[in-house]
């Protein structure tokens, strides 16, 4: 079994004079996207339902771990819907509100990492296809023992250590039934109006980084 991520689309986003200051910055500079992240460090999600932190151990899954660092310092979990939520297996986010800013980090697949740790309950994974090196920006974190995903390449990069009752509670009335293509072209306005009651991601900042 796999978790399901829709490619790219690309639309000729450096034409786009909508963009944002930080996603031209991006565009003008793509080492932003891969600024190395330090050994350890700590993310406080603040969502809907409360207050949950992620430890992140770079050695783990390093291509990973250095994707999830600039994605956090730019932003770009900041009013993320948890779109896909199956009990007892995990709940699925990581496609931005703005399909525009969508675009500019879907372009920048990373390869995949040798999974040394087990998808067990409260780890953190990216989501893929089942072709090799088609990790973005997409992630879950698992609610029970989904060990069956360490054969499949399914390399987890950091675990909950704080609020797993938060992951627990966060809405799951909706199932699998966003449309994650629709998500990517429409942004949350799609979301909004069709599924209103999702959970979400207020903010996602760094509280701590090793030396």
């Amino acid at each position: 079994m796999w978790i399901a991520l829709l490619p790219a689309v690309t639309c000729g986003l450096a034409q786009d004079p909508d963009f944002t200051r930080s996603q031209q910055e991006i565009l003008m500079n793509p080492t932003k996207l891969n600024e190395k992240a330090p050994d350890t460090f700590q993310v406080l999600f603040d969502t809907s339902k409360g207050e949950f932190t992620v430890d992140v151990t770079r050695a783990w899954a390093p291509k990973g771990a250095d994707r999830f660092y600039n994605l956090v310092k730019n932003g770009y979990f900041d009013d993320c819907r948890f779109f896909r939520v199956v009990k007892g297996f995990m709940v699925q986010f990581g496609i931005n509100g703005d399909p525009k800013l969508n675009e500019v980090w879907r372009a920048s697949q990373i390869d995949d990492d040798k999974v040394k740790k087990t998808n067990g309950r409260g780890y953190i994974t990216y989501a893929k296809t089942n072709q090799p090196n088609t990790r973005t920006t997409q992630l879950f974190i698992n609610y029970g023992d989904n060990s069956f995903l360490d054969n499949q390449g399914f390399a987890p990069f950091g675990q909950v250590t704080k609020g797993m009752e938060i992951v627990d509670a966060i809405n799951d009335e909706y199932g699998e039934n966003p449309d994650q293509r629709r998500i990517q072209l429409e942004g949350n306005a799609y979301l909004e109006q069709a599924f209103p009651n999702l959970d979400y991601i207020k903010s996602a900042i760094l509280i701590y980084e090793s030396d």
